[in-house]
């Protein structure tokens, strides 16, 4: 009997084992940040359910956002087996794609993302990442201010004198929807107290200048709205263009009149994130995704329930806002392609959008979008918004884009930082563009 009962205790133990090695690791590389928030409820979700069937676990390793695409790129190409999944997006697809695995032979179903949002991780026709995340900009403002230089007519007295003075032309308060470029300009002059001393912010607004390919991507809606683009539709470069310098110019309107905190040439997105949440600024361009963080009463007391949202401001050619696609690609030198493969699967699944978007995120699924909207009051604005406003610019997508960024980070960071003057960074960036493309 004690024989027997032995040998029954050894075949559970045995098969306790199997079971816990059975259950494969897969590493997701990503960065720091609101996705990767989103991101890691559900891989908490796959692992507590789907990935107990699949035998597979799941666990992201994240990478300083400052240089991670160098870094994937650098390690991809190496053929690198450190991760299995990782971060891919519209702009870089085209750089990665040689070193990544089509995804179509682990879709299982009907994708639930639009048929837009799979495109834009497509290549050569093969879809090479799920569509998690669709990226834009907001202009976020205090509701609360706004309401009130609205109806006061000594702040709109005071507005007045402020616009003419510095602008040269006497501006009326503006619903922020209606608003172009020399609107913003007043409303962060104005909300500035070292020009208006009785202004409730220190700020009138709060720029991100850091040389980062992400504060370019804000920037340049000021060029677009106003005609510009990198390049016209027959590849010539046209960066050093008047719609770029008239951009560059409402920037440095701020940055002369100190209408943005003096340290914000260090800025990027959790900086002006924590200026606009300390109550500091009064308005901000800043992406999508912020809105959950900054509306939570538990982390943001000062601003939540106090946030307005509109398109960024209007320049010749209307509003305008930069769009892009993030996604989770795998990993072609991957050992663990099955396993991956059964992660991503669950990705293209409403079930999975439906956790990511509870949890921050932003999926192209428009019934992911429709049930969280009375929650997620900032989802009605962005279907609206790509609808209307969104754009890609002449080149986004290609092999070449994030080192134009880079070197379009580079000369306007230093035009920003009072290292270089306008002209000369645009006809800098011009050549330098022109390099680095026929690279």
């Amino acid at each position: 009997m004690k024989k027997l009962l032995a040998l029954v205790i050894m075949i559970l133990s045995l098969g306790f084992t199997h079971t816990l090695f059975a259950q494969e690791e897969v590493t997701l590389l990503f960065w720091p940040g609101p996705e990767s928030d989103a991101m890691q409820k559900v891989v908490d979700a796959y692992n507590a359910g789907p990935g107990q069937t699949d035998g597979v676990a799941v666990k992201q390793l994240l990478f300083s956002r400052q240089g991670y695409f160098d870094k994937e790129l650098a390690d991809l190409a190496a053929g690198s087996t450190e991760f299995d999944l990782a971060l891919v997006t519209t702009y870089t697809l085209g750089r990665y794609a040689p070193y990544l695995e089509p995804l179509d032979g682990y879709i299982a179903g009907t994708p639930a993302q639009t048929a837009a949002s799979l495109d834009s991780l497509k290549f050569d026709g093969k879809q090479f990442g799920v569509p998690t995340d669709v990226s834009l900009h907001f202009m976020y403002y205090r509701q609360d201010l706004i309401d009130q230089l609205l109806s006061d007519e000594a702040w709109q007295a005071t507005y007045g004198d402020i616009s003419e003075q510095i602008l040269g032309t006497r501006l009326e308060p503006k619903n922020p929807s209606e608003w172009a470029w020399q609107d913003w300009l007043a409303t962060a002059l104005f909300f500035t107290q070292s020009i208006n001393p009785d202004s409730p912010t220190t700020y009138g607004s709060v720029l991100q200048m850091k040389n980062l390919i992400f504060n370019i991507m804000i920037w340049q809606s000021t060029m677009v709205s106003n005609g510009g683009n990198w390049m016209d539709a027959d590849g010539n470069i046209t960066i050093n263009s008047d719609a770029a310098r008239t951009g560059l110019g409402v920037y440095q309107t701020l940055i002369d009149n100190g209408a943005t905190p003096p340290d914000s040439i260090n800025y990027e997105y959790a900086e002006a994130n924590e200026a606009f949440r300390s109550g500091q600024a009064a308005t901000m361009l800043q992406w999508n995704a912020a809105f959950n963080e900054l509306n939570n009463p538990e982390l943001s007391p000062v601003v939540a329930g106090k946030i307005g949202i509109a398109p960024l401001p209007a320049g010749s050619e209307g509003n305008k806002t930069h769009v892009h696609a993030l996604g989770i690609g795998m990993n072609a030198a991957s050992t663990k392609k099955e396993a991956a493969g059964k992660f991503a699967a669950y990705l293209f699944t409403e079930e999975a959008m439906q956790v990511y978007g509870e949890a921050g995120g932003n999926p192209p699924v428009p019934s992911v979008l429709a049930a969280l909207s009375s929650t997620r009051p900032d989802f009605a604005n962005l279907s609206e918004y790509l609808e209307k406003y969104a754009y890609v610019v002449n080149g986004g997508t290609a092999a070449y884009a994030v080192p134009v960024y880079e070197v379009l980070a580079e000369e306007f960071s230093a035009v920003w930082a009072g290292q270089k003057e306008i002209d000369a960074a645009l006809e800098s960036a011009a050549t330098r563009m022109a390099e680095t493309m026929a690279e």
